[in-house]
């Protein structure tokens, strides 16, 4: 008997959320925690809208699970294409992804603060 997690499979099957499978990891995981890959090009491109034409892979949106799958040789696999893609693009969304979470007000334009006025 196999073991699958619990929220993986009652969210699979009922068909309203799909599950897909980290390249990089192996893990499932829902379709919006992990981000899509398609080959165009001899070079990966991140399809953040999933509207792409092609084959996809499915990663999270880390940088551990790209070296996995890096290192796993899985995405010429995944996306059916000879040799192996350049990932550039996608270590530079990922990276980016990072410096976003890391520091959320640096993007943003600083606000003077506001005063407070009493409503009554």
């Amino acid at each position: 008997m196999v073991q699958r997690s619990r929220s993986a499979d009652a969210c699979h099957g009922n068909g309203t959320t799909p599950v897909r499978t980290c390249i990089g990891c192996r893990r499932r995981a829902l379709i919006g925690e992990l981000l899509r890959v398609v080959a165009t090009d001899g070079r990966l491109a991140v399809d953040t809208r999933r509207r792409l034409p092609g084959r996809g892979a499915w990663l999270h949106p880390s940088l551990d699970c790209l070296s996995a799958a890096e290192r796993r040789r899985a995405f010429p696999r995944a996306l059916r294409v000879q040799g192996s893609p350049a990932v550039e693009a996608v270590r530079q969304h990922l990276e980016q992804l990072a410096d976003q979470n890391e520091d959320p007000g640096r993007s943003r334009v600083q606000s003077e603060p506001r005063k407070q006025v009493d409503p009554s």
